[in-house]
């Protein structure tokens, strides 16, 4: 079995779950590969025994290792989709961070992650992408997210007017601060705090979900992912932002810019019994009488 390990930041408080991971690993004998700028971290405070690898991007990954280990939150596993790309790396998440509905398995759980990954003992969750086409480019070819696209305003108290279209045809023309199109894993995020609802990992469809809408009337509308959906922007400033999940990249009304489901999906793997209804009601605390 061959590993790569990604993390952002190493925290004194992580310390002790991530050398157990080490440890584990250099007992088994896995051969690992670790970020290359999270192990310039480790100098001085995580003891690595045996020969372990680094890799810097996609290239050093790509057909050598058979799992992708996430140290951290969900921005962290978010991070990964750089690394992974069209790969069929799957991608396991261990919560370092706070929530975590992408990163599943507990940092006490270390050891059954190892036990799991080595005996196959896992599910494989398929999770859809959002892709960006534009007539300019913005991501350096990481054109795709996980969680959702979004344009922002950007540097001003002003709204913005997203005039949007499906397959080419007017939906609506949003006065507001932004719009967010989620993905199923994504409608749990950004969009969800901005009153999007929640949609099943499965589904086939895209949320379309209005930031601050200057018309309180105009609410979040789910279509179908097989549709293309296109944006023409103006305001009185005339820079935007564009994001994709976490990454984002100031823009003109000048770029043309589409969205539609990737052609590829991403693995995640899950190693315990957290699947997506038992994380919703324990994350989002369904069902919890608060009363007291």
């Amino acid at each position: 079995m061959r590993l790569a390990i990604y993390g952002r930041l190493l925290k004194d408080e992580d310390i002790p779950y991530i050398q157990e991971l080490f440890d584990i690993i250099s007992a088994r004998q896995i051969e690992a590969l670790v970020h290359k700028d999270y192990q310039k971290q480790f100098h001085g405070r995580l003891r690595m025994d045996g020969p372990f690898g680094t890799f810097k991007n996609h290239d050093d990954i790509n057909g050598k290792v058979d799992y992708l280990l996430s140290l951290g939150g969900d921005g962290t596993l978010l991070d990964t989709l750089t690394f992974v790309r069209n790969s069929n790396i799957p991608i396991l998440g261990i919560n370092l961070g706070r929530l975590g509905f992408l990163a599943s398995t507990g940092k006490h759980e270390i050891k059954l992650a190892i036990d799991a990954l080595q005996s196959r003992a896992y599910q494989l969750d398929t999770r859809t992408l959002i892709h960006l086409d534009s007539n300019k480019d913005i991501f350096g070819g990481v054109n795709y997210a996980l969680n959702e696209f979004s344009i922002h305003k950007k540097d001003t108290s002003s709204m913005i007017t997203i005039h949007t279209y499906i397959n080419g045809e007017l939906l609506n023309s949003y006065w507001a601060d932004g719009l967010i199109i989620a993905t199923p894993t994504g409608s749990t995020g950004y969009s969800l705090s901005c009153g999007g609802p929640i949609i099943f990992p499965s589904s086939e469809n895209f949320v379309i979900t209005p930031v601050a809408p200057h018309n309180l009337n105009v609410r979040p509308i789910i279509v179908s992912s097989d549709s293309i959906i296109s944006f023409e922007v103006e305001g009185r400033n005339e820079n935007f932002l564009c994001t994709l999940d976490s990454r984002y990249e100031a823009i003109d009304s000048s770029y043309q810019l589409a969205v539609r489901k990737e052609a590829f999906t991403i693995s995640l793997l899950r190693v315990n019994e957290m699947d997506f209804l038992s994380t919703i009601r324990e994350k989002l605390m369904w069902g919890a009488d608060q009363r007291n």
